[in-house]
């Protein structure tokens, strides 16, 4: 049984945010797009971390309770960068689904962005897209294709 590698299940392309770019710009993007996670994206558009849609709605909260007579009320908007998680955990598009599946596990998170040789974003993989791969060896009939996936990390 061959190993599935992340380039057979990612979401592409990679939908990325600029580190400069507010919270409103990024609630919109993930809504528009229906995502949970956006890689940001420095000049050079490498990936320098992760926003999710929990990180935003918390700083949302922030900015909603604000009072608009404040006179820092137009600073209460943050920025990106100030609310991503950093360093991003990314994975590269010919790394097992079972390498993404440990680092998912061990960090606690739901989501990974693909990145080329030079951290570029390339696509991103969710927990989403592996039960999509479980379903489709299942309705397939390859319950041992799927028990391969989880066995891949049984030697590893």
């Amino acid at each position: 049984m061959r190993p599935y590698l992340i380039r057979d299940i990612q979401s592409q392309p990679a939908i990325t945010i600029a580190w400069d770019q507010n919270i409103l710009t990024a609630s919109g993007l993930m809504q528009s797009a229906n995502i949970r996670r956006l890689p940001v994206v420095d000049e050079d558009n490498v990936v320098i971390g992760i926003v999710s849609l929990g990180d935003v709605r918390e700083a949302m909260s922030v900015y909603n309770t604000a009072s608009p007579y404040a006179p820092d009320a137009d600073e209460v908007l943050l920025a990106v960068d100030e609310i991503m998680s950093t360093p991003a955990i990314t994975v590269r598009p010919d790394d097992t689904v079972l390498h993404a599946v440990k680092l998912m596990l061990e960090h606690k998170i739901g989501g990974l962005p693909v990145v080329d040789e030079e951290g570029h974003a390339v696509g991103m993989v969710t927990e989403t897209d592996i039960f999509r791969l479980l379903v489709r060896l299942w309705e397939e009939g390859e319950m041992e294709g799927a028990a391969a996936v989880a066995a891949q990390g049984a030697g590893a």
